[in-house]
Order: C-alpha cells, then structure tokens, then sequence
C-alpha cells in the first residue's frame, strides 16, 4: 500500500511544487510506483508535469465533488514516468461547494483510498495556505514533507506549519507524522543558509533530509518545457539532488518496515 506524502508550507516560493514534480520522477526512476495529486487550483504541478490544465476532461474538482472516481481522473504522463491527478482553477470551486458538506475534509482520503493499493507513493501538492483543500491533503495523508528555504522569515512559517500539523493530528488525522524537512534553493556561501540550516539541525534531527536542492537554472527552466528535471537534463545538479533525495526517502523507509518487521 502507498505512502502518502502531502508536500506542503504555507509560505509561498519555497519550492513546493518543484519538490512534488521532481521527486515523483525521481522516485519513479527507482522503480517505484508514483501518483502526484494536484491539490493546488494554480494547476502548477499538473503543467510541470507536461499535462495543459485548461484542457483536463477530469480533474480534482471531479475527484472532489464526487463527479469523477480517481481511476477515472488519474491519467499517467509518460515523459514525466508517474501517474497524474490534474487540476486547475474549477478545485476553487469545489471548496465552496463542499462548505456545508458532511466529511468534506475527508474526500480526498476516501478516493484516494481506492487506489492506495496500486502505488508506493502518492505525493501531494498543497496550496500555499490553510483552507479546505490543505485540510483535505492533510487528512489523506500518512506524513508531511516540508520544503523550506534556510532563511529567517521560512523559520517563522515553520513553526506555524508546525502548529497546523498539531491542529490536524488533534481533529481529523492524529496519525499525520512529519515525513521531513527539505532544504531547498540552498547556497552553502550564505552564513545566513548555515546558520538556520544548523538550527534546523538542532530543534529536528534527523527529520531534516541529507539531500539539499540547490539553486539550480535548469530546475528553474523544466517547468516551461513540462519536463521534470530529470528527464529536461539529467546531468543538472537539481536532477541529481532530488535523485540523492528520493534514494534518502526509499531508504528510510525501507529501515522503518524492517524495524517494524523485527518488532512483531
């Protein structure tokens, strides 16, 4: 059964949607099996994936509005390697229209759970905010993964986000784990990425991932040509960089089920 991972911060430009698209190809060059969910209406991570939001016969509006199943909506994107769950500007209005609607904050976990079986991952792109789609994310999730820049201000959305995680676990998902905290647009010549970077260190340990993303023009220009990086130029230092991350997730989780395995 997958592992869902919802990709979130609710400080916007810190490379959220970048993260979900390349370490879905990343982990799919592993072999693994790999759904992105596009849970942000920008529809970024949809057409980072080299699918036209504009031009979806489904989407998670769909999904959400129990219009459509997730088999029916999920198509898989070949130059990318991973199964797609695309939206666009309509998700806006399925918040509105599930505003007064029983469960509506478990929507998403209720389709998705009908398809949890076919995958090893299932990724998720969250809206840069807390609303009702962020909740939904939330709430089908198994754990959080958290891209942040090391910069003063990403502390200070951290700890929000950290306190959203908290709300989550108290109402709707009290197994919602932080899944990790990823240091991206990273520039070790900045004393400032240092310092916040040894912070991260100290307060979360080794929840905080290895692998660093880098400013990278080549991880900047994919997303125009609808490719993950991995598959716009491989030999690029933000393709190997969320390789490095994907092979530190599999890992992880390999040593966690033998662990678990060892403990029965």
């Amino acid at each position: 059964m997958a592992r869902v991972i919802a990709v979130t911060n609710q400080k916007g430009g810190v490379g959220k949607t970048t993260t979900c698209v390349n370490l879905a190809a990343s982990l799919a060059a592993t072999k693994r099996r790999v759904l992105l969910v596009d849970m942000d209406p920008q529809g970024n991570a949809t057409m980072g994936s080299g699918v036209d939001k504009n031009s979806l016969q489904l989407s998670g509006y769909d999904l959400l509005t129990k219009r459509a199943t997730a088999a029916e909506v999920i198509v898989h994107v070949e130059s990318a390697g991973f199964d797609l769950l695309g939206t666009n500007g309509d998700l806006t209005a399925a918040e509105v229209e599930l505003m007064n609607e029983i469960g509506r904050e478990h929507r998403l976990r209720l389709a998705l759970n009908t398809v949890r079986d076919n995958y090893d991952y299932i990724l998720i792109d969250c809206p840069p905010s807390l609303n009702l789609l962020t909740v939904n994310a939330l709430s089908a999730s198994d754990s959080v993964l958290i891209p942040m820049q090391c910069e003063y201000y990403a502390l200070e959305g951290l700890a929000a986000l950290m306190n959203t995680v908290e709300q989550i676990k108290e109402t709707v998902n009290p197994n919602l784990q932080v899944e990790g905290i990823l240091r991206t647009m990273y520039d070790p010549r900045n004393s400032l990425t240092l310092d916040v970077s040894g912070q991260l260190n100290e307060y979360f340990g080794d929840k905080v991932y290895r692998a660093v993303i880098p400013r990278n023009v080549r991880l900047a220009e994919a997303p125009s040509y609808g490719l993950p990086a991995l598959k716009y130029d491989r030999a690029s230092k933000g393709a190997i960089a969320y390789l490095a991350l994907a092979g530190e997730m599999v890992r992880r989780h390999g040593a966690t089920r033998k662990a678990a395995a060892a403990a029965v």
